[in-house]
């Protein structure tokens, strides 16, 4: 069985994240996908929406499968709350 972690060369995968959904903003922050999940795989740029994320993940893993991939929640500051609710990002 082959085991397969992320490579550190790759780098901040959080900040890679953060840039390319930056770029991907005004194509997927629609009303329609607000609230709804990003999955991205970084490297490539490629990505998915869905309403729980986990589709999404299985998706793009059938693409791209060693991918390390990265979800946020579209138009929060935050994916999910354990104690109250999520914050809006401001417009």
């Amino acid at each position: 069985m082959t085991v397969h972690s992320p490579s550190p060369a790759k780098g901040n995968l959080g900040e890679k994240a953060r840039k390319l959904y930056e770029r991907l903003r005004p194509e997927v922050e629609t009303n329609d996908n607000i609230g709804k999940f990003i999955v991205m795989e970084v490297e490539s740029g490629d990505y998915e929406i869905d309403e729980q994320g986990i589709e999404s993940s299985h998706r793009l893993q059938s693409r791209h499968p060693d991918a390390v991939l990265y979800a946020l929640r579209i138009g929060y500051k935050t994916a999910v709350s354990f104690c109250g609710g999520l914050g809006r990002v401001s417009v």
